[in-house]
């Protein structure tokens, strides 16, 4: 029975190491970013724009529809 504990607390203790390795190539891309050094950093840029402005469209669809709503339910009372 001990052993099975120590066994799970071997694991848990292993598991932060293995997350950490995975982190740095998006370390090293977010200073590439900040710093426009990542190859085809134009196109890049130009993709990271339309992500944000069909994230800000999407925000004020929903906006809008929240507003339809609201003046809908005050229209039938």
């Amino acid at each position: 029975m001990k052993l099975n504990y120590l066994l799970a607390a071997a694991m848990f203790a292993a598991l932060p190491a293995c997350k950490e390795k995975h982190e740095t190539p998006n370390v090293k891309e977010k200073i590439d970013d900040a710093l426009d050094r990542r190859p085809n950093e134009k196109l890049k840029d130009a993709g990271e724009d339309i992500k944000d402005a069909g994230k800000d469209l999407g925000h004020d669809l929903k906006r809008t529809g929240k507003e339809i709503k609201d003046d809908v339910k005050d229209a039938t009372r």
